[in-house]
């Protein structure tokens, strides 16, 4: 799906939960669909400002909390930094392989992995609410 087809779909998607997709958060959005990695809030914002003159770090987090809150985006916890979800709209476990030379991040589904890790915590009497799996190495392009 192209960039600007992802676009549009986030848009419908923000239509329907009655959230508004402004053009600060489209553009931010769309930055972050261009990158093959995940991308810091201050780099975003050296980025933005190219085109929005005023924008500020504050602009960029309120955006990047909106971003988060409807699944459109996820935070890489390790590197503090941000990439587009593809397949928003849905509840579902994230795991990432994070090339640590070029910082191609990819997400990946693996719902053994969810299954394995939700029946070990229920055996400890935990509850998972939220996973996210990061792992790191190197891509085949840098290996």
């Amino acid at each position: 799906m192209s960039n600007e087809s992802q676009v549009q779909k986030a848009r419908q998607y923000c239509e329907q939960e009655g959230a508004r997709f402004t053009h600060l958060r489209e553009t931010v959005y769309a930055l972050l669909l261009d990158k093959k990695g995940a991308v810091g809030a201050y780099d975003l914002l050296d980025t933005l400002k190219e085109t929005e003159s005023n924008a500020k770090p504050a602009t960029v987090y309120r955006t990047l909390d909106f971003l988060l809150e409807l699944g459109l985006i996820h935070r890489v916890e390790s590197t503090n930094a941000f990439v587009a979800c593809h397949h928003f709209g849905c509840s579902h476990p994230v795991q990432f392989l994070i090339c640590d030379n070029c910082g191609l991040v990819k997400e990946i589904q693996s719902e053994g992995l969810q299954d394995t890790l939700v029946k070990q915590a229920e055996t400890h009497g935990f509850q998972v609410s939220k996973q996210t799996i990061e792992a790191h190495g190197l891509c085949t392009s840098c290996q």
